[in-house]
């Protein structure tokens, strides 16, 4: 058992729908015990002798960030100039995909790729491997030994990309079952079945897929949909048949409640309304959209049509594996559309919201007594120049506004997963 002291909060409800939506204690702290939340509550109330404790103060404790949409073989493609997605796709992400078929180089970008995370506060991620079977297992064996929960699969692409990152609509299927046996069930994984996207997939590949979704109906499928205009011109040329981009993944039974959809940004309002009646998650990717000039995603548009969503760094089309900053581009890109992102609002997106998109809201996203004990602690002094900002704060939703503009991996003291810290210092 241990006691981890601070300033905690937590939220149990969307500030942008409920008033009383989170707890904040000012000098609290949350009890673990086997990896788990045990209590949350006033430190005097909470501390034991023999209970060892480990102070944070003045330091805020939240439950650890997720990511819901990133590229774990795209670590050493973020920051490649590129013009906009099919381009950048060809000349950098495909061929830089290809070196994972090298089971030591997955090895070594799998850990690196989790230690980033980490140092960002970020606990649980959905992760896009490579093609190659050998990078799930790279970025699963690492997951496996930090205790993370973590969500991934192979993707599956069969057409229009370099021969070295292809598979076909069979193989997928086989490597993809093959995953699943072999990952399901151990420590805190989830497999996710990844067909890329409905331009690097035959229609065999994506009844495949479809075929796989009606088999495990409890794992969560990822893809991409409508970023980009000219990728949906291309989808809609090579499925004629589709009324729409999301009308191809429909009619494999691609859609419901556990399926993440990528961007989101150009949709028409019968697609729209098609993922509020299945469930369908649209995964907001800020820094992505606005690093290839893909378009302004549309949050309180989708809110009012039911559309639950999420916020992801999409490394590496994305610029920052930090979700403080993706936070921060994410209220750009609202103000562009004329709509606002208050503090709590961010916070809850980035934690129990990002949660509730990877239905997983029962373990991880909360300070809840027995959720996962995933936890990040901000230091909204990090820097010389929000020290000096901070010296004229007066609320908690200032302090979470600096941390969400000014922050980054500077500003996470510490990450913890499962209650162990994974940050050196």
């Amino acid at each position: 058992m241990m006691l981890i002291r601070g300033r905690v909060l937590s939220f149990h409800a969307d500030p942008a729908e409920v008033e009383d939506s989170f707890i904040y204690i000012e000098n609290g702290a949350v009890v673990v015990d086997g990896g788990r939340v045990a209590v949350v509550g006033e430190y005097a109330n909470l501390r034991r002798d023999g209970v060892e404790e480990i102070d944070h103060r003045p330091h805020l404790i939240l439950p650890g960030f997720i990511d819901p949409h990133i590229h774990f073989p795209q670590v050493q493609v973020i920051a490649s100039w590129g013009a906009q997605l099919l381009d950048w796709l060809r000349d950098y992400t495909f061929p830089e995909e290809a070196r994972f078929a090298d089971a030591d180089h997955a090895a070594r970008m799998a850990g690196a790729f989790l230690d980033q995370l980490l140092n960002n506060g970020t606990t649980t991620a959905c992760a896009f491997g490579s093609v190659h079977p050998g990078s799930v297992d790279a970025l699963f064996t690492a997951a496996e030994s930090r205790g993370m929960a973590m969500l991934g699969g192979k993707v599956m692409m069969d057409r229009n990309a370099i021969p070295a990152v292809q598979d076909t609509a069979q193989s997928s299927y086989d490597d993809t079952k093959a995953l699943i046996d072999r990952w399901r069930g151990r420590g805190r994984l989830t497999y996710a079945i990844t067909p890329r996207f409905a331009i690097t997939s035959t229609p065999e590949q994506l009844a495949a897929a479809g075929a796989l979704a009606a088999e495990y109906p409890d794992l969560p499928v990822q893809t991409h949909l409508s970023e980009n205009l000219a990728e949906i011109d291309y989808t809609l040329s090579l499925y004629p048949q589709a009324s729409d981009y999301l009308d191809v993944y429909d009619r494999f039974g691609l859609l419901g409640p556990r399926s993440l959809m990528g961007h989101a940004i150009h949709l028409s309002d019968r697609e729209i309304a098609r993922m509020a009646e299945t469930g369908t998650r649209a995964i907001h990717c800020p820094t992505s959209n606005l690093f290839l000039g893909s378009g302004l995603f549309d949050e309180a548009g989708l809110r009012k049509a039911g559309v639950l969503t999420g916020v992801a760094t999409d490394v590496g089309g994305g610029t920052s594996y930090s979700m403080l900053q993706t936070l921060n581009e994410s209220y750009k890109v609202l103000q562009l559309r004329g709509q606002n992102l208050p503090a709590l609002q961010a916070f809850h997106w980035a934690t129990r919201g990002n949660a509730i998109a990877l239905g997983m809201e029962e373990r991880i996203g909360t300070l809840a007594p027995g959720s996962d004990a995933d936890m990040v602690v901000l230091d909204a002094r990090a820097t010389p120049a929000m020290a000096l900002r901070a010296e004229r704060i007066e609320t908690l939703a200032e302090e979470l506004f600096l941390l969400q503009i000014m922050g980054d991996d500077r500003a996470v003291v510490q990450t913890y997963v499962a209650g162990r810290g994974m940050k050196p210092g």
